[in-house]
Parts: C-alpha cells; sequence; structure tokens
C-alpha cells in the first residue's frame, strides 16, 4: 500500500516548487532538481538510452519525461504513464519590445493561452523564460529569471470610466495590457537589460522565449489554512505531485509495470509543438525505453496495448458564487479528494476502463474519488489525454485536483487534496 503523504509537508514543498517555476523552463528545472536528488540520471535525446536498469530522465525545452527500468521486466512490459504540463497562461514578451507612450516606457506583450485578463491587472510583475545566445559551439539557452518588481499594467480608475462598475471591465489585450516599466522619452531598451542580467552581449541574445510572471509567494489561507493560494497550480501542482509520485513509488519498488513521467510544454495553446504533446516526445521516448532494454518494435507495441495513462490537469471546484454554472449532481468539493474528469464528446480522454483503473488507485491509496461533468448546455475545455490516448492507443483516464480561480493569476487549491493527489498518482504508477 502506498506511503500516506504528509499534508503539511506536502503543501510545503508544493509552495517552494511553485515558487521557484515562473516559466515551463524554471518547472523543468524544479523538477529536474528532485528527480536528481532521488537517484535519477539525466540523458540528452542526442545520447544512446541507457540499457542499464536505472532512473532517468529527459528534458526538451519546456518538457520533461522521466522513468525507471529498475524493475527486471520483460521488454514488453506495459507503461503506466502520469501525463501532466508545464506551461500556464500568461503575457509573453513581443520579438521587438520597447514601446513608448506619453512618456511611459512599455514592453509589448502578447497574450499566451486563455488567461483571465483582468487578474493582470495591478500587479507587480517579474521576467522570465529562456534567452537563446550566440556561443562558441552554436547557439545556448539559457534561463533568466528577475524574480523582482520590474512591470506593471495600471488599470484606469473609475473616475475616468464610470460605467466599470455596472456594465464590467471590457480589455483590449492589444491596447490595455501593455506593461509599463519605465518613464523617459525613449525606449526602454529589454534587449540591453536582459544582457546585463545575463552577463552577455546585447548583440548576442538571437531570440527569446520571456514571459511575465506574478510575484506574490504561494500561501496558506483560509480560517483554518486548509487552502493554498498561488499562481500557476495549472498545471505545476499536478507536475509536482506526479514527480513525488514517481520517486516514491520506484523507492518502494513498481511491481509489472514500467513508470513514467511526462511534462508537457504548451498544453494552453493546443500543444502541437515539438514538445507539447502531440509531439513524437512520448511516443519516441517510450519506443527507445524498450528498444535499450533489448526488445524490437513488436514489443514495444504489445508494451502500448497493455498501457495505462493518467493524464492529470486542474479540475474546476464548485465555486460557491457560481454554483449554478456547475452540473448540480457533480459538485465538486475541495479538499475532497482527486477529481475524474468525464465528458461524451471526448474532451477528456476518460472511458469506463481509465475510470476503473483510477478508482483502483484511489482505492489502493485509501482517498477518495470525486468526478466532475460539465453542464451539458456549457462548452468543455480539455487537456493532454485525448491527444496522448490517441497518438499511443493507449487506455487513457483524465483526473485532476480541485481548484478555484482557474486560469486566474492567483488560483486556489486545497491543502489536504495535495496529500491525496500524490497518494493517488503513486498507487496509480504502482499498481498492485
Amino acid at each position: 500500500m502506498p506511503h500516506a503523504f504528509d499534508q503539511d509537508d506536502t503543501a510545503s514543498r508544493l509552495a517552494a516548487y511553485l515558487d521557484a517555476s515562473p516559466s515551463p523552463f524554471h518547472a523543468v528545472e524544479s523538477t529536474a532538481a528532485l528527480l536528481l536528488d532521488a537517484g535519477f540520471t539525466r540523458v540528452a535525446e542526442t545520447d544512446p538510452t541507457p540499457a542499464d536498469p536505472g532512473r532517468y530522465l529527459t528534458v526538451r525545452g519546456g518538457s520533461l519525461i522521466a522513468w525507471s527500468t529498475e524493475a527486471d521486466l520483460a521488454a514488453s512490459a506495459p507503461f503506466r504513464v502520469v501525463g501532466a504540463h508545464t506551461d500556464s497562461p500568461n503575457l509573453r514578451i513581443k520579438p521587438r519590445p520597447d514601446v513608448l507612450r506619453s512618456g511611459w516606457q512599455q514592453l509589448a506583450v502578447e497574450v499566451y493561452g486563455g488567461p483571465l485578463l483582468n487578474t493582470w491587472l495591478d500587479r507587480d510583475l517579474g521576467l522570465s523564460g529562456r534567452v537563446a545566445l550566440r556561443a562558441d559551439t552554436g547557439i545556448e539557452g539559457r534561463l533568466l529569471l528577475i524574480d523582482e518588481p520590474l512591470l506593471r499594467v495600471s488599470q484606469l480608475a473609475p473616475h475616468l470610466d464610470r460605467t466599470v462598475n455596472s456594465e464590467g471591465l471590457k480589455l483590449n489585450p492589444q491596447q490595455h495590457l501593455v506593461p509599463h516599466w519605465g518613464q523617459g522619452e525613449t525606449p526602454g531598451d529589454l534587449v540591453g537589460f536582459v544582457a546585463e542580467h545575463l552577463d552577455v552581449a546585447a548583440d548576442d541574445i538571437l531570440g527569446w522565449d520571456l514571459m511575465t510572471h506574478d510575484l506574490t509567494p504561494a500561501r496558506r489561507i483560509g480560517r483554518d489554512r486548509d487552502l493554498l493560494a498561488s499562481a500557476r497550480l495549472d498545471n505545476l501542482a499536478t507536475s509536482f505531485a506526479a514527480t513525488i509520485a514517481l520517486i516514491a513509488a520506484v523507492e518502494a519498488g513498481v511491481p509489472g509495470v514500467v513508470p513514467v513521467i511526462a511534462l508537457f510544454d504548451h498544453e494552453e495553446v493546443g500543444s502541437t509543438t515539438e514538445r507539447g504533446a502531440q509531439s513524437t516526445f512520448l511516443t519516441a521516448t517510450l519506443e527507445r525505453i524498450v528498444l535499450s532494454r533489448g526488445g524490437s518494435r513488436e514489443d514495444y507495441l504489445r508494451a502500448l496495448a497493455g498501457t495505462v495513462i493518467a493524464s492529470g490537469d486542474m479540475a474546476h471546484a464548485t465555486n460557491p458564487n457560481y454554483a449554478e454554472r456547475h452540473e448540480p449532481g457533480h459538485h465538486v468539493q475541495m479538499n475532497g479528494g482527486p477529481v475524474l474528469k468525464i465528458n461524451a464528446q471526448a474532451r477528456y480522454a476518460t472511458d469506463g476502463l481509465g475510470a476503473a483503473a483510477f478508482r483502483l488507485a484511489c482505492d489502493q491509496a485509501g482517498v477518495p474519488v470525486q468526478s466532475f461533468v460539465t453542464r451539458t448546455d456549457l462548452p468543455c475545455g480539455s487537456t493532454v489525454g485525448p491527444m496522448t490516448s490517441a497518438l499511443t492507443g493507449a487506455t487513457t483516464v483524465d483526473f485532476g485536483a480541485p481548484t478555484l480561480s482557474m486560469h486566474s493569476t492567483r488560483e486556489a487549491c486545497g491543502v489536504a487534496d495535495q496529500a491525496m493527489y500524490a497518494g493517488a498518482l503513486e498507487a496509480f504508477l504502482s499498481p498492485a
């Protein structure tokens, strides 16, 4: 039986992970650090996949896959895969960033994903991501983290918009979401600013994947401190739970399956990239694992036939102020346990067999299970589940942990849920 994760310890470690992971690239490095401390070895995709039994991880940009082949299994042994994503909606810096308006130095941004736009107003924002640099060997990618109050998107005062409270806030992303970071009569020179922080020449900066992030740290809230408020809970809470669940599973010894976690970038914009869930990253890695252990293409296809994938993405808890927007027979309670996500239009990949596999894991972990269904008269979101299911042909289940204010800069989840989340995933990765 899986060990019980301590609620306070899990919440504290999750908060530290969230604060250290303002971009997908930082999230991957935070994840890799946890895995390396647990005895995993980092393998470049350009290197041979190790044939020796062990714990391994590989990184592709803002995506990461980790696995263990320590158990003495046939090459055709099935996989147990937990999938999640590392990206969150935000404001991303355009290639020609410097804007000068009304004596203000601003940065041109583009909306990434589907954020609640109003939540980016009047916040202290930092800058993070990856910068591509000229190097002796060609191009070097280097992380940038400016975890300081650098940027702000200031909202118009109600004195100048008398209908904002009666008719609602209307934001044009091109016009109203441009952050300011200085004053003057000349542009602010972001390239020079970044070059100074990285201690490189400005003309060595060839490109970037830079984004804004809220500086408010993750913290416990509520009368009983039973909630955790933070940026990027969707979906770093799942990435963290998957990581510590994999570590716990391999420490305990996994019977009969090869445990894998796959954390993808670009879920919020459709996943159709070289490192998104619709890429070759997962399928190529799984096939290489089989081949490295002496298996054939036939063994790989046999392994997929027995594989089960759990696609994790945060789930909507019932909002008490908008209870009518939720399916009345499927209310989801915070701190009520993991949530099965089901949709008849296959926006979630869950079917009866996948749901059964996840319920068995929760039974094994001793945690309750909830179910989420979108109202029939409302559209349903999606996850990496359907696409990974289609690419692999594996039985797949979509699940999540209850969340409020999804896609806000400041989301909320339950403290107890995070420990139950990890416990359920450990059990899923090591089926009895």
